[in-house]
């Protein structure tokens, strides 16, 4: 594999801006893993000729000396972010043939920094599920593998095309959304960095919809530094979503001094759940460790809600979606069955269209919405959201950051767990509160299993204090000194 790959987009950045290396040689390198690594089913559609075509504008704009912040870097895009004249699927067969005649605003945000595209990632069908393995387009397989152990693994979910890309060096950092964890649980899977904004932080505005008081959209990378470069490139204010922040964005990546020194750091008992393995819990104790070596504080803090956060979240979730993916119908873009009537048209393409975990959440969220039970169930998530809220806002009078696990276990095979969907929901048990409360979280890797995968810690912060929540990141990752790749790159 070309050295070319191994790069971040820090490091890139300096090559290309001191022509050690052009940006076509750069993204052909990234193009030429892409084609290698297909095995991994990391992508729904590749666009190298796009790619190749922005590097060389890059290249004419280095030349100029007018090189914007992500000038010449490929990425993944997560197939779910709108993209004119290129497929748009998420993943499902329902959306067959669909080519957005529009831009993503945040897609849009890094064409307008430099950024070229090197194709559209997998996921999850949607964005619903943890494993990657509910693509209409087939699963995601992980270039991580266990120890003695050739069975693939996945990558997590939803964002496993995106995190499958960074972590096997064909993309320098890609975009994910995160709902419940989508971003921060497959970094963990995969020994990335993945950060979930505030939401409100990144417009929603051209991403496909699951949940809209949930999604928003994040990076997969693999320093905290490129996290930060990437999240002052994708942020601001989009008067197209009215749930977009009206506030400046800060210079992120300015914000990593280095110096933690008298920051506090909670550390909630409540996330130690039955079960966990003392790999996770030991690994967490490590951190706790090394924060408070770089000089931080640690507080015992209590989230006596989060016990009620994967319930809440799984009748909220679902109850969204079923509002947002009534407009799959057959009639005006996406896969169409014809039917003896309109009816039978709607009930048939809907029936072809969507897969098992989609129409288990439509269900779901129909029920909850339903006359009788929307006050005994949707009306009731919304409330204890709103005290898990105000449990966050509690903990954060007292401290700065909250350190916590990402997940509750390594990476699993493909096939383990799909049979109980109660299995893979508790994968985000540890993800899911920070996205009902709206926070900042990042999962930075910070070890390896005894099985030799990677496990991530996260830090979750005030919401738009996503500077602070950077800086501890850069120490923790620090600390850790994450160096471990995936075998077949080792």
């Amino acid at each position: 594999m070309s050295e070319l790959c191994d790069l971040t987009i820090a490091q890139a950045r300096d090559g290309l801006r001191t022509r050690r290396f052009s940006a076509r040689e750069l993204t052909a390198a990234h193009v030429k893993a892409m084609e290698a690594a297909r095995g991994l089913n990391a992508f729904i559609t590749e666009t190298p000729e796009r790619a190749l075509a922005d590097a060389a504008r890059a290249d004419v704009r280095i030349a100029a000396g007018d090189a914007r912040a992500l000038e010449g870097i490929p990425l993944a895009i997560k197939d779910l972010f709108c993209t004119e004249g290129v497929p748009t699927t998420a993943a499902s067969h329902i959306l067959d043939g669909f080519k957005p005649p529009y831009e993503s605003t945040v897609t849009a945000k890094l064409w307008a920094q430099g950024a070229g595209m090197l194709g559209k990632a997998n996921l999850d069908e949607f964005a619903m599920g943890s494993s990657n393995m509910t693509s209409y387009y087939g699963a995601v397989r992980s270039p991580w593998r266990r120890r003695g152990d050739d069975r693939p693994l996945v990558p997590g979910g939803s964002s496993g095309g995106s995190a499958a890309a960074v972590a096997a060096r064909i993309a320098m950092a890609a975009l994910g959304t995160d709902t419940g964890g989508s971003i921060r649980q497959p970094a963990s899977f995969t020994g990335l960095v993945g950060m979930k904004p505030t939401y409100g932080r990144c417009s929603r505005w051209g991403i496909v919809a699951f949940a809209s008081s949930l999604d928003q959209a994040g990076s997969l990378t693999r320093t905290v530094r490129d996290s930060a470069i990437m999240l002052r490139a994708m942020s601001g204010h989009d008067p197209k979503d009215s749930t977009s922040a009206t506030l400046p964005v800060p210079d992120y990546e300015a914000a990593l001094t280095g110096n933690i020194r008298g920051l506090r750091f909670g550390v909630p008992k409540e996330y130690r759940v039955e079960g966990m393995p003392a790999e996770i819990e030991k690994l967490w104790q490590t951190g706790i460790e090394w924060l408070r070596a770089a000089g931080a504080e640690p507080v015992d803090i209590n989230l006596k809600l989060t016990k009620y956060a994967l319930p809440t979240y799984y009748i909220i979730a679902p109850a969204e979606a079923s509002s947002n993916l009534a407009r799959y119908d057959g009639v005006r873009f996406g896969l169409r069955v014809e039917g003896k009537s309109i009816e039978e048209m709607y009930e048939a393409t809907r029936a072809v269209g969507f897969g098992d975990e989609v129409k288990r959440r439509i269900l779901v969220g129909t029920y909850v919405l339903s006359a009788g039970y929307y006050d005994a169930y949707y009306l009731k998530a919304q409330r204890v959201r709103a005290l898990i809220a105000a449990d966050f806002k509690r903990a954060f009078e007292k401290v700065d950051v909250i350190l916590t696990p990402t997940a509750p276990s390594a990476a699993f095979a493909i096939g383990e767990k799909m049979d109980d969907p109660l299995a893979m929901y508790l994968n985000d048990v540890f993800t899911v509160p920070i996205s009902l409360a709206g926070l900042p979280g990042i999962s930075v890797p910070a070890g390896l299993s005894a099985e030799g995968l990677p496990l991530g810690l996260q830090v979750i912060g005030r919401a738009f204090d996503e500077e602070t929540v950077l800086r501890a990141a850069e120490s923790l990752e620090r600390a850790a000194n994450f160096t471990a790749r995936p075998p077949a790159l080792t």
